[in-house]
């Protein structure tokens, strides 16, 4: 089955909401995204390692990572968790070194649709529309992609 990503970057808002379909129960689904094992996995484009500093999946708990492409180039990233519900909801800041001052809040929702299948959704707003504006050009939508591709390959390891 072919689970597609469904991204929306309505003009003139700075917030992007993006819509993903897992062939994995929620339970799964929520931990490959608590599990730092397991997020350092799938978390990004094809090519590229992740090196986790710190993963703390909890109220007020935070995470520091840096993404190194085949050619070394790094990119951190860093956040706070401010609200985890089992399988239910993440609500976090992301912020992406290269890009200080450029905070987003977002939520994460998991969706039980029945049948051992999950529903992704998730909202980014970001300070400015030009924040956003950069950071959909940045090609955030292909690693979004490639990402949740590599996910689908750890749900069905463990599955």
């Amino acid at each position: 089955m072919s689970n597609s990503l469904y991204l929306d970057v309505p003009a003139d808002v700075p917030w992007i909401d993006f819509t993903r379909e897992f062939d994995a129960p929620v339970a799964a689904v929520f931990d490959a995204h608590r599990d730092p094992d397991k997020v350092r996995r799938w978390l990004g484009p094809y090519g590229y390692d992740m090196e986790i500093l710190r993963w703390d999946v909890a109220d007020g708990g935070g995470y520091t990572y840096i993404h190194r492409d085949p050619d070394g180039a790094e990119y951190g990233f860093r956040g706070v968790f401010h609200t985890v519900r089992e399988d239910e909801l993440i609500v976090q800041t992301f912020e992406y070194a290269g890009a200080p001052d450029e905070v987003a809040l977002e939520f994460l929702t998991f969706e039980d649709l029945g049948g051992g299948r999950t529903r992704l959704r998730g909202r980014s707003v970001g300070r400015t529309v030009e924040g956003r504006d950069a950071m959909v050009e940045s090609g955030m939508e292909g690693g979004m992609r490639e990402g949740y591709v590599r996910l689908d390959g750890v749900l069905a390891e463990a599955g």
